[in-house]
């Protein structure tokens, strides 16, 4: 069996094991699997843009002719140099033919890499890779808070900056889901704080939240905060920037969630202020003012209600799909006339 666990992939990539000349990178984080895949085409060849040394195939290539990559595999490189074979596998290819062709007689000399997306345990490539003695299985699962930790840490060191405490634990909350998208989102925030001293959480709130979620933010901190006024004029806004009823209420749903844990703090005796550090994902600068009015305006028991509103709301709006948006606005409003109502 050679399926890799997730702390061992990395050991992986940096030193591959020649003994196991084919590696299957697969796994729902479709930037972390393109990083790796690219990290062992660097570590495989020379030149990765050199067709002589990386013979490039798509998996439909192999449909009429399983054979090829076998042939690839075994074909010798020119002038002694180091040779690689790519192949990229979509959901609808079946490749398995191939493979176990390839499985029964690998190349020592020629390092087979398939890039594959997420694959479930009953995958028969999964299965035939895991199985096999010359194969590794490396999955690619999104990061948690300490690998995008590392990140940040990583990039920070590259661009020669510090980052605050605080920024940091704010960029690791907005991060996750995809390698590629949370590095490219940190190198911005680098190449945006060049010169300062270091990254502060004003810069992240300037530079990584996209407008979709900077809009969503500002009509759930609106009805939490118990803003009536602000809800309509918040809500169109998230609506003009992408976010759709149903992403808007799952928002509203995590938010309150994290509410109520930020208010049971509160209620063990921690202020506002730590309270909102201590949230998943903590609550920094420039929403802590109306995240702090909805913690001293709702007692625990109310996010608990807000929180069986909005999992309603989500059904109606499912069943009544046409109705979804006056339903999340109408939901959030009503969230925002409790809020006034316990204040008084």
């Amino acid at each position: 069996m050679t399926a890799y666990k997730t702390a061992d992939v990395e050991r992986f990539i940096a030193r591959p094991d020649p003994g196991k000349p084919i590696i299957l990178v697969y796994g729902p984080d479709a930037g972390l699997v393109r990083e790796r895949v690219d990290a062992l085409v660097r570590a495989s060849v020379e030149d990765p843009n050199d067709p002589f040394s990386l013979a490039r195939i798509e998996g439909d290539e192999l449909a009429g002719n399983p054979a090829r990559l076998v042939e690839e595999a075994h074909t010798v490189p020119l002038f002694g140099s180091r040779r690689a074979v790519l192949l990229r596998v979509g959901p609808r290819h079946n490749v398995v033919p191939a493979l176990e062709m390839l499985l029964a007689s690998p190349s020592a000399e020629t390092r087979v890499i398939i890039e594959a997306g997420d694959l479930k345990k009953s995958s028969l490539l999964r299965k035939a890779c895991e199985a096999s003695k010359t194969a590794a299985a490396l999955p690619c699962y999104p990061d948690n808070d300490a690998a995008i930790g590392r990140l940040i840490d990583e990039e920070m060191r590259a661009a020669n900056l510090t980052i605050a405490p605080e920024a940091r634990a704010m960029l690791v909350g907005l991060l996750g889901g995809d390698r590629l998208a949370s590095r490219s989102e940190v190198r911005k925030l680098a190449l945006y704080a060049r010169g300062k001293p270091r990254v502060e959480p004003t810069d992240i709130a300037a530079v990584v939240s996209d407008a979709s979620d900077m809009a969503v933010d500002g009509v759930l901190d609106a009805a939490f905060a118990g803003e009536i006024p602000q809800i309509d004029v918040e809500f169109v806004r998230a609506r003009a920037s992408g976010a759709s009823p149903a992403a808007i209420i799952s928002a509203a749903i995590r938010h309150v969630a994290n509410l109520h844990k930020m208010r049971l703090a509160m209620d063990e005796g921690a202020s506002s202020e730590d309270a909102m550090k201590r949230g998943m994902p903590p609550v920094y600068f420039p929403r802590s003012k109306e995240v702090e009015k909805a913690l001293r305006r709702m007692k625990a028991d109310g996010f608990i209600r807000a929180m069986q509103r909005l999992a309603e709301a989500s059904l109606e709006a499912r069943r009544n799909a046409p109705l979804a948006e006056t339903i999340a606005q109408r939901t959030l409003l009503s969230i925002a006339m409790g809020t006034r109502r316990r204040e008084a």
